[in-house]
Order: structure tokens, then C-alpha cells, then sequence
């Protein structure tokens, strides 16, 4: 008898359509460009008005943390960006320490590799979101090439210190006008991809992939209502919509998209939140404790022992990266460097999309460069406002795709090196255009070397996850009379494994040089576990009352204030 064979994996397709094309812009694009340039213009302006412009990279420093956290709640926007400073001051302070103690190139860019290794994992470990580690391991690398003795360091650190307080406060004021605005727009968005799913109605061509989108929406939704631990009646309204957008996403053939639709729209503003008439079972109560403990992420160290493949691939690369530069001669070695720590993404493919959207971003940058770089040397005054425009393009861009914002970003950074003294435009565009390609090349060919190989176990840990998790709804739906908060429970544990399960397989299958996938286990995995959702949300009574709709009466009050009590 002949024996089976294990199928040999191929390696993933390193796609270029569609790399480079244009989505929507973010539904907030405005607030993280405008938060940039209240942040970076009082201190650069301030510097200006005093005659110390030279010391505005290390403001710049402060001032770019206003970047972050834009879609977290605010209270837990506070800590994110307190941890965001503080991470930034660290790494700025070891990149000075080590360029006062050392002028040896290849010692400076070890340091910075490591620095930039260690920024990755603890974003990604930490889920920091946009702009990730790349702001950081610029800040750091920049700092390790600049001139530097000990004494410089104290007050360079407190400059950073107080742009990043700074920053700090323009993060929060949205706050003061619209306490509940992130939690509101993850909702909303919730609420749109759970209407696009059910526009389907479960059969149409791309369901399949509305539903994975659905379910990544929705999940994210239940991670920023969650993350802010105290309960508020406009919180408990919205996690009403939320359950409401889960039911379109198990049983989309049972719901209207538009009334979903409605319901995102009317999240707009700071106006009541709409609160659909509760179905039979769908109490506030059910939505407790259990779906918090859902949510709840595993442990930092869990996350940053899964993320070593990332980090060993970052520290290689960006070694090798600012190595080569040097050999080649060229002046400012931690261009490649960052360019090398900007392209590592979760898996080879999207690695390898992150190193055509930056060189392409980087070309047409310095381009962009060379026009405004006349207008930016006509003085001080000129040099800020360039900076504080491309600041807005590039937030204003990079939501539509990564290698538009990198046009304003490239010119953004080579005006950075301009504060303390002007440069020949045609030197700084020459280096520039050699490192990004030398930082790619190398970033690239260190992300196919350092490979993955636990990807799979991975997705076999999340494949156990999930039918442990649909055997456990299972049983209840098969008792004569399970308790609503158990069921309730069992349904947030299978809803999150099956997302945590599409999320882990598509990681696997962009990574290169692996044991072959099981794919259609994973396809059944999913398939049951849908139809055991849509069982339990029948069972709870969750699915929306078809007669009530039909007919347009009302549900309930309709809404509830932002100030409403329970």
C-alpha cells in the first residue's frame, strides 16, 4: 500500500497588485493630524522665538508621541500615552549615553538595532497600534549619531520631557467635548462591517470575507468598550449596538443592514446614543463580567515570547542594514536602519508589501524634498511651518495607504536634520535614496532568513481554542435549561476564539517556509463554530424582532443621553 505523504508548503505569494492602492481615508484621519501639529508647533515656535532651533529634534522627540492612541478610551488613552513617553525618554536616553561614551559607527549601530528590536516586541506586545515602533527607533537612532557628551544629556532629556507632557495634553483635550468619542467610533464601525456582512445575507459572493472583517470589527469594538473598566449607561448603550452587530454577523440573513447603518450613523457627534429595544434575553446583565474576562489579552510575557521571530528579525536586519550602509560609505547609517525596522510586519507577505509601499513612499519623498527644500532654507520660520505641514500630510495620507503618508514623511524627516544647520539638498537626497534601498534590500532578505517556524503550532493552540470552545456551547444548548449568563458566556468565549483562529491562520499562511497549514480543519472549525453561534444567539433571543422592523414601530425609547443614569 502506498504510504500518504506530507503535502511540501510552498512559500506565499509576494503579491504587487494592489500593494500601492488607495482605501478611504480613516474615519478620524483630522485628529491625529491636527493633535501633531498642536503638538510640534508651541515648542518648535517657542525654540524659534528664543534662537535655539538646533535643540527642536529633541522636542520632536516629545511632540511625536501625540501620535498615538487615538482610538483607545481616554482614561486608558492617559496611561498608553504616560507609557508611550516614558518609552521614548528611555530609549532616547540609552541612544544618548552610548553616542557620548563612543563614536565607533559599528558600535552605534548595534546599539540601535537592539533598541529597535526591543521597541517592536513591546509594541506589538503591548498592541500600541499605529504609528508603532517606528517613531521611537527613529527618535533613538537619530539620537545615537548625533554629536553628544554627558553634560548635553540632562537638559536635552528635559526639553523631550516637557514637548512629551505637552503632547500628553493635546492627546487628552478631545476628551473635555467628547468624553465617549473612541468607544462611539469602534461602534460604529462595528456597526458598518456587521451591515456589509448581512448585505450579503450570508451567500453572496466575498461573505466569506465580510464575515472575517465583521468579526475583526467587532472584536475590537468589545476591546475598546472593556478597556475602560468603569461602567457608564452611554457604555452599556453601546455595547447594546455591539451584541447587535455580533447577531448580523452570525445570522446576517435575520437583519436589516440598514437599520444598522442608521444606528452607526447617528454615533456621529456627541448626540444620544441609540438604544435598541431589547430583545428577549438580551439584558444589560449578560454583558458583564463574562465579556470582560472574554476580552481580557493573555499575559505580556505570553505575547513577547510569541513575538521573538519579530524582534530577532528586526535586530538582524536593522544590523545588517546600518552595516551595509556603512561599508558603502554613506554619512547617516541609521536611514537604513529605521528603514529596515519600518518594514516588519507580522509575516513575510505583508513584510514584503510594507518594503514596496516604504521605497516607493521614500523616492517619491525625496523628490517632494528637492522642490521644497529652496522654500525651507529661506530661514528658521520658513523650516518650521515645512515640518508642520508635512506633519499634517502625512497623518492626513498614510490612513489611505502606508507609502502615500511616507511622501510627506521622507521630506519631513531629511528637514529634521536641517535644525541645527542647512545641508546641500543634493547630498542629503543622494544618501537618502542609497539608504532606503540598501535599508530595504537587507530588511528584506533578513526577514526571509529569520523564519517563523512556530506559526503553526500556533495555529493548532487556536484551532484546540475553538472547538474546545464550540463543544462547551454545544453542551449547554443541549441542557434542558442552561442560565442566560452561562450561555452568554459561552458565546463571547467561541465568538473570540473563531476571531483569534482567523486572525492566527492568516499570520501562518503569509510565513515563509513552513510545515503545511491545516486548512480545512480550520475551514470546518469555522463553519461549525458559526452555526453553533447562531444557535446560541437564537436560544438567547438575540435576533432582532422582523415583525417590529417591518412595521417601523418603535423600539423603546430609541436613545439614551450621554449623561442618561441607569
Amino acid at each position: 500500500m502506498r504510504g500518504t505523504t506530507t503535502p511540501t508548503p510552498r512559500p506565499p505569494r509576494l503579491p504587487l497588485t494592489g500593494v500601492l492602492r488607495l482605501g478611504r481615508p480613516s474615519a478620524i484621519w483630522f485628529k491625529p493630524a491636527l493633535s501633531v501639529v498642536a503638538a510640534v508647533a508651541p515648542p518648535n515656535l517657542v525654540l524659534l522665538a528664543l534662537g535655539h532651533l538646533d535643540l527642536a529634534t529633541y522636542t520632536m522627540a516629545g511632540s511625536l508621541c501625540a501620535l498615538y492612541a487615538h482610538n483607545r478610551p481616554y482614561a486608558v488613552r492617559a496611561r498608553t500615552l504616560a507609557l508611550v513617553v516614558l518609552g521614548m525618554l528611555g530609549g532616547l536616553a540609552a541612544a544618548q549615553l552610548t553616542a557620548a561614551l563612543t563614536d565607533d559607527a559599528v558600535v552605534l549601530v548595534t546599539v540601535g538595532a537592539l533598541l529597535a528590536a526591543v521597541q517592536k516586541a513591546l509594541s506589538d506586545a503591548t498592541r500600541l497600534g499605529p504609528p508603532g515602533n517606528v517613531v521611537l527607533t527613529f527618535v533613538s537612532s537619530a539620537a545615537l549619531f548625533a554629536p553628544q557628551t554627558l553634560a548635553q544629556i540632562p537638559g536635552q532629556l528635559a526639553l523631550a520631557a516637557a514637548a512629551g507632557a505637552w503632547a500628553w495634553l493635546v492627546g487628552m483635550a478631545p476628551g473635555l467635548l467628547r468624553p465617549h468619542g473612541p468607544e462611539r467610533r469602534a461602534t460604529a464601525a462595528a456597526l458598518h462591517a456587521a451591515a456589509a456582512h448581512a448585505a450579503t445575507r450570508g451567500t453572496a459572493p466575498g461573505h466569506a470575507r465580510t464575515r472575517a472583517a465583521a468579526a475583526t470589527a467587532v472584536q475590537a469594538a468589545w476591546g475598546t468598550l472593556l478597556s475602560a473598566r468603569a461602567p457608564s449607561a452611554t457604555r452599556r448603550a453601546l455595547e447594546h449596538l455591539v451584541v447587535r452587530a455580533e447577531v448580523a454577523l452570525v445570522a446576517p440573513a435575520d437583519t436589516d443592514p440598514e437599520r444598522l447603518r442608521a444606528w452607526a450613523r447617528d454615533l456621529r457627534g456627541t448626540g444620544p446614543v441609540p438604544r435598541p429595544h431589547p430583545s428577549a434575553g438580551a439584558t444589560a446583565e449578560l454583558l458583564g463580567a463574562a465579556t470582560e474576562r472574554a476580552a481580557a489579552p493573555g499575559p505580556l510575557t505570553a505575547r513577547l515570547g510569541a513575538l521573538t521571530p519579530v524582534a530577532a528579525r528586526t535586530a538582524l536586519g536593522c544590523a545588517l542594514a546600518g552595516y551595509a550602509s556603512l561599508a558603502l560609505g554613506i554619512g547617516r547609517p541609521y536611514w537604513a536602519l529605521v528603514t529596515a525596522a519600518a518594514l516588519y510586519q507580522a509575516n513575510l507577505t505583508l513584510t514584503w508589501s510594507r518594503c514596496v509601499q516604504r521605497v516607493v513612499g521614500n523616492l517619491a519623498g525625496v523628490l517632494l524634498f528637492a522642490v521644497i527644500a529652496p522654500v525651507a532654507h529661506l530661514g528658521g520660520a520658513a523650516l518650521v511651518l515645512c515640518c508642520l505641514a508635512l506633519n499634517f500630510g502625512a497623518e492626513a495620507l498614510i490612513s489611505r495607504n502606508y507609502w502615500l503618508g511616507s511622501v510627506c514623511v521622507t521630506p519631513m524627516a531629511l528637514l529634521v536634520t536641517e535644525f541645527t544647520g542647512f545641508h546641500d539638498p543634493g547630498e542629503l537626497v543622494t544618501e537618502r535614496i542609497a539608504d532606503t534601498l540598501v535599508g530595504a534590500l537587507v530588511g528584506l532578505v533578513a526577514a526571509v532568513a529569520v523564519t517563523d517556524r512556530r506559526a503553526g503550532d500556533r495555529v493548532e493552540r487556536s484551532l484546540g481554542r475553538a472547538e474546545r470552545a464550540r463543544e462547551r456551547a454545544a453542551r449547554l444548548l443541549a441542557a434542558p435549561g442552561p442560565g442566560p449568563a452561562a450561555l452568554e458566556a459561552a458565546r463571547r468565549e467561541l465568538a473570540a476564539a473563531l476571531a483569534e483562529l482567523r486572525a492566527t491562520a492568516d499570520v501562518a499562511s503569509g510565513e515563509w517556509w513552513q510545515r503545511a497549514l491545516p486548512q480545512e480543519r480550520v475551514v470546518h472549525a469555522e463553519q461549525a463554530g458559526h452555526r453553533t453561534l447562531a444557535d446560541t444567539v437564537r436560544r438567547q433571543g438575540l435576533l432582532p424582532d422582523r415583525t417590529r422592523e417591518a412595521t417601523g414601530a418603535p423600539e423603546g425609547d430609541g436613545t439614551e443621553t450621554e449623561d442618561a443614569r441607569a
